[in-house]
């Protein structure tokens, strides 16, 4: 059974940093394309940012460029997202995905399996 758990969401002010962690387990995800989305009250889930399970290759939207930085631990089978200089629209859940057609997928029904969802909130 995957699961893909998230953690690290929080409430902090604009400017400050959060470290999103997602713990996957359940099968071998060689050749995944591991993502972050994030969704807002009446928006559509939007891809964050994505990494190759296994070898080079990370994308990120132009919203999180130069922000934000997607990383991965394969020993820990974790996949992380630091997020830098947050802003007030930055504010969403945020879903860890992983997705078995290997390419940087923008759209969510491309990807196999979602976690549960960790909320962030940047006050102004």
């Amino acid at each position: 059974q995957v699961q893909l758990v998230e953690s690290g969401g929080g409430l902090v002010q604009a400017g400050a940093s959060l470290r999103l962690s997602c713990a996957a387990s359940g099968r071998t995800f060689s050749g995944y394309t591991m993502a972050w989305f994030r969704q807002a009250p009446g928006k559509e889930r939007d891809l964050v940012a994505a990494i190759r399970w296994s070898g080079g290759g990370t994308y990120y939207s132009d919203s999180v460029k130069g922000r934000f930085t997607i990383s991965r631990d394969n020993a820990k089978n974790t996949v992380y997202l630091q997020m830098n200089s947050l802003k007030a629209e930055d504010t969403a859940a945020y879903y860890c995905a992983a997705g078995r057609l290997g390419g940087f997928w923008t759209i969510a029904p491309m990807y196999d399996y979602w976690g549960q969802g960790t909320q962030v909130t940047v006050s102004s």
